[in-house]
C-alpha cells in the first residue's frame, strides 16, 4: 500500500508554524532580558566614566574607560571608611536572616505541626499582618524605640527579625512543614522526643529548602533596605551601604557620580555571591514545597 503523501504539507506547514512560534518566544525572552539587565548594563559602563559625562551621556560604555572612580573608594567618603558601610550592612543582613530563620522556622513548626486551641485564628491574623502598611507601623515603632533609648543602634532594626514578624517566610515554612510525613513526628514521639527536640532533630533539617529560600530573600532585602537605617541609624560611622550611597552628594549640590555608580556596583557583589551560593538550593525549594 503506497502513501498518497496528502497530509505531508499539513505536517510541514504544522511544523513551521511550530518553529516560528519557538522563534518568537525566544526573541520575546531576549527583549525581555535586555529590558531587566539594561540598569545592570548601564552601571557597569557608568563606573568606568568621568563623573561629568555620566549624567546625559548616551553611550553605554566609555570610549577612554576609566578606574580612578573605584580606586577613589579607597579614600572613603567624609573620613569614613567605605569597609564600615559594608560591614555595618554585612552585620545587619547576618542578624536578619539568624532572627527570620529560627523565630519563623520556630513559629511554623508550632502551626504546621502542633494543634492547639485558636490556632487557625492566630494564623489567620499573622497573615492578615501582610495587609498592613509598613509606614502605620513606623512612628509608634520609632516612639516605642526612642523610650527605650536605642535609636542609632541596630536593635530596631534586627529585634524584630528575632520576633517572627516577617509573615510571609512564617508562611512559607508552614506550608513546607506541613508536606512532611506525620510518621516523622510519631517516630520521633515514639523515641522519646519532646517539641524542641522534634523540631530541632527532624524539621529543621528536612525544611533546609524552604530556610534557604528564606535566608536568601532576607539577605538581599536587609542589604538593599535604605528606609529602615534612614530612620534609625543617625550617626555616619554606623550607616549601611545603603546611606552610604547618599554621602556621595554634599550639602552644596556636587555629586561624584563616578564614586557613587561604582561603590553601587561593588555593593553588587555580595548580594550576587550569596545567591550564587545558594541558588540551587532555591530551586530546590521552589520545586519540592508542593509535595509531600
Amino acid at each position: 500500500m503506497t502513501s498518497t503523501g496528502i497530509g505531508t504539507p499539513v505536517v510541514h506547514a504544522a511544523g513551521e508554524r511550530r518553529r516560528f512560534g519557538s522563534l518568537g518566544w525566544h526573541i520575546g525572552a531576549l527583549l525581555v532580558l535586555a529590558v531587566v539587565l539594561y540598569p545592570v548594563i548601564w552601571v557597569v559602563g557608568a563606573s568606568f566614566k568621568p563623573s561629568k559625562t555620566i549624567i546625559g551621556g548616551l553611550d553605554l560604555f566609555p570610549t577612554d574607560p576609566i578606574v580612578s572612580n573605584f580606586s577613589g573608594l579607597a579614600d572613603g567618603i567624609s573620613g569614613i571608611s567605605i569597609s564600615s558601610f559594608f560591614l555595618n550592612s554585612l552585620t545587619y543582613a547576618v542578624l536578619a536572616v539568624v532572627g527570620v530563620v529560627l523565630s519563623s522556622s520556630l513559629t511554623a513548626y508550632a502551626f504546621a505541626k502542633i494543634r492547639f486551641a485558636g490556632r487557625n485564628l492566630l494564623f489567620t491574623l499573622m497573615i492578615g499582618t501582610l495587609l498592613l502598611p509598613y509606614h502605620v507601623l513606623l512612628i509608634p515603632q520609632y516612639v516605642m524605640f526612642r523610650k527605650l533609648e536605642l535609636i542609632d543602634t541596630m536593635v530596631p532594626l534586627v529585634a524584630g527579625k528575632f520576633l517572627a514578624t516577617e509573615a510571609f517566610f512564617v508562611f512559607l515554612m508552614v506550608q513546607f512543614m506541613r508536606g512532611l510525613p506525620r510518621e516523622l513526628d510519631e517516630a520521633a514521639k515514639l523515641d522519646g522526643c519532646g517539641h524542641l527536640r522534634t523540631y530541632w532533630s527532624i524539621v529543621l533539617p528536612l525544611s533546609r529548602p524552604a530556610i534557604i529560600t528564606s535566608a536568601i530573600f532576607t539577605f538581599i532585602n536587609a542589604w538593599n533596605d535604605f528606609m529602615g537605617p534612614l530612620i534609625y541609624l543617625n550617626s555616619p560611622s554606623k550607616y549601611t551601604v545603603s546611606l552610604g550611597l547618599m554621602m556621595f552628594r554634599d550639602q552644596e549640590g556636587i555629586s561624584n557620580y563616578g564614586g557613587q555608580v561604582a561603590m553601587s556596583l561593588v555593593a553588587l557583589i555580595p548580594v550576587v555571591a550569596f545567591f550564587a551560593a545558594f541558588q540551587r538550593y532555591l530551586i530546590d525549594g521552589m520545586a519540592t514545597s508542593g509535595l509531600k
